[in-house]
């Protein structure tokens, strides 16, 4: 089983009375919709409800499947977009694109500049995605901080770290585990958690 991990020591920045410079820019710009009448303050609590009840769950049915499934795997390398789709997720104006770790590559996903993130798929970012410290040494020194989080690769193992942006989200398709042949779509589901489709963590083993 994967390390289990707290991540506090990417947390300090974005918990306590100050607010971030992205929280503080996110009130100002609902303050302004609600102003303006472009937006209630109830059209908003309703959508902030939908994304709280928004969790990984269809992130590992997608990775279980793309395990299971050649055909579907391979639209979803080429169009992450479109595959999703299949499950009626909408990104709207935003592209996914997927990337598949390999026994050679492995994959971490940052939004350097906020907190970018499939939320359709995945539901809402954890605290340390959205931490400074984070976003900052994960380019700097990738190995360390997935070591961090009890991922520790071998030296001949590739890290690449890519980068969100506004319009792009990226999400990771692990390695499955092995010793998971024979197993139903619904049993490797289970063993796809967050972390392992962002890049800093592994699936679960099989018991």
């Amino acid at each position: 089983m994967a390390h289990e991990h707290d991540h506090t020591e990417f947390q300090a920045d974005t918990e306590g009375p100050e607010l971030t410079e992205t929280q503080l820019r996110e009130i100002a710009m609902r303050e302004l919709l609600i102003e303006k009448g472009v937006l209630t303050a109830e059209q908003i609590r309703v959508q902030v409800e939908a994304w709280e009840q928004k969790t990984p769950a269809l992130g590992g049915k997608i990775i279980a499947r793309a395990w299971e499934e050649p055909e579907f795997k391979k639209r979803l390398l080429e169009d992450g977009t479109a595959a999703v789709a299949e499950y009626d997720v909408g990104m709207g104006d935003l592209e996914l694109k997927v990337i598949e770790n390999t026994p050679e590559v492995h994959n971490v996903v940052v939004c350097t500049l906020c907190s970018c993130y499939p939320r359709t798929i995945l539901g809402l970012p954890p605290a340390w995605y959205k931490s400074f410290n984070y976003r900052r040494r994960v380019v700097r020194e990738p190995r360390k901080v997935l070591a961090e989080f009890g991922t520790k690769l071998s030296d001949d193992i590739e890290v690449r770290v890519h980068d969100s942006t506004a319009d792009l989200r990226f999400l990771i398709l692990p390695l499955r585990p092995e010793g998971t042949e024979g197993m139903r779509q619904e049993e490797l589901a289970d063993l796809v958690n967050r972390d392992s489709m962002i890049g800093v963590s592994l699936p679960r083993k099989p018991s």
